[in-house]
């Protein structure tokens, strides 16, 4: 018995998706509810379940295509499943790759980026030691036995890739590699440019002195860890310092909603902050909900688990729905300075950069201190300069005299 393989909702406004990838072949054996195909929405992507156990039948839609939500993917067949066996013509395909059957085995113990990692290098996870909690299998494991793999002496041949692979140029040669973008990019690139011809927006920008936030985390971060089981970033102290800002300034907290000349715009008591993660597919930014009820700990902990569910590739539509601002920390990669974009339908963004020892005045003296520049984008159909720059002025205040944070000020 055929039994059709669809594709499932994938959330409040989306429609279609792309087939990324098939988990899946022809032939091979699928249990219940093991992950058979990958899907790329426009915001992340979505792994489809086997809804029998079977055997894997034709696949309806390829890889690359773009599949409406119910419609079939895929077919599965349960006919004679329990005394089912490989062909004598499928063994020899069988006892050649021996990865996908490992793959197999072990899904149930695999993340689904493990899983695609694996069968995109054909590394066998049994061949590798893991780094992970109790010694499971990590993406960056899979990718370094992989590296480790290239590196081995093995005669130069041509052959097909499943994927594009990167070009090396070699003896002054020169080489193009062109790859389709995927969906996620492709919306990546829609939202970004739909925020600059869409909103007037303008960016502020101020430089705060990181060393009351520094000292306090050198001071408190071991028994933070110890007792949270988090490490105390940077982020929760911004995300603090936003709230007072928001709280203050109510428009940069706001969004304009509405069609065309019948605008309104939606002032929120609530505090949701998109925080712009960088994943392997692009960057995302899931939203950390009612931070102004939460605490630094709750902060860290929320944030720590988006970052990896990002890494992981696991990240759910609920994750990225709403937001009222954002913070995106250029920092981390060594941006000096940015003029962040806003993430529609939010009216403004905090951008966050590198800290570096600079020359400052104090008490009318030259001094060395950590400092950071910070920038808020910021939507002028909504927000006026002043609110603008009294908003980022407060988040530098209570940065640099982090006793705010704790009594509200």
């Amino acid at each position: 018995m055929s039994i059709e393989v669809k594709v499932p909702v994938l959330g409040e406004s989306v429609s279609e998706a792309t087939v990324g990838q098939w988990l899946k072949q022809p032939g091979e054996a699928v249990a219940l509810d093991e992950p058979i195909a990958s899907l790329e929405t426009d915001k992340v992507a979505v792994e489809v379940p086997s809804p029998v156990a079977g055997i894997m039948g034709a696949h309806v839609a390829a890889e690359g295509d773009t599949v409406a939500v119910g419609a079939v993917l895929g077919m599965i067949e349960t006919s004679g499943v329990a005394a089912a066996a490989p062909s004598p013509a499928a063994a020899p395909a069988a006892a050649a790759a021996p990865a996908p059957a490992a793959v197999a085995d072990d899904a149930a113990a695999l993340s689904p980026a493990v899983r695609r990692a694996v069968l995109e290098h054909g590394i066998d996870p049994a061949t590798v030691r893991g780094t992970g909690k109790d010694g499971r299998l990590t993406k960056e494991d899979v990718l370094a036995a992989a590296v480790a793999k290239q590196a081995a002496p093995a005669p130069v041949v041509a052959a097909p890739a499943p994927a594009p692979v990167p070009v090396v140029a070699v003896s002054g040669g020169r080489n193009e590699e062109r790859v389709k973008m995927t969906r996620l990019r492709q919306t990546i690139a829609k939202r970004l440019k739909q925020a600059q011809e869409t909103a007037a927006m303008l960016t502020t920008f101020n430089d705060v002195d990181m060393s009351a936030v520094m000292e306090a985390r050198a001071k408190y971060k071991d028994v933070f860890e110890k007792k949270h089981g988090v490490k105390l970033g940077l982020m929760s102290f911004f995300a603090k310092a936003s709230v007072l800002a928001l709280k203050d300034i109510p428009s940069v907290n706001a969004q304009m909603q509405g069609p065309e000349g019948a605008q309104e715009i939606v002032y929120f008591d609530y505090v949701d902050i998109s925080v712009a993660v960088s994943a392997p597919n692009g960057l995302v930014v899931p939203v950390v909900r009612d931070v102004d009820k939460m605490s630094f700990a709750g902060i860290e902990k929320a944030i720590a688990e988006y970052g990896k569910k990002a890494r992981d590739g696991t990240l759910t539509m609920a994750d990225m729905a709403g937001g009222t601002f954002t913070i995106s920390n250029g920092g981390v990669f060594g941006g000096l300075m940015s003029t962040p974009i806003i993430n529609p339908p939010q009216s403004a963004v905090l951008g966050l950069h590198r800290i570096e020892d600079r020359p400052v005045v104090r008490d009318g003296q030259i001094v060395v201190r950590p400092m950071m520049y910070i920038a808020l984008s910021y939507d002028h159909r909504i927000i006026d300069g002043r609110e603008a720059v009294t908003a980022l002025k407060t988040i530098k205040e209570a940065i640099e005299d982090p006793t705010r944070l704790l009594i509200d000020m």
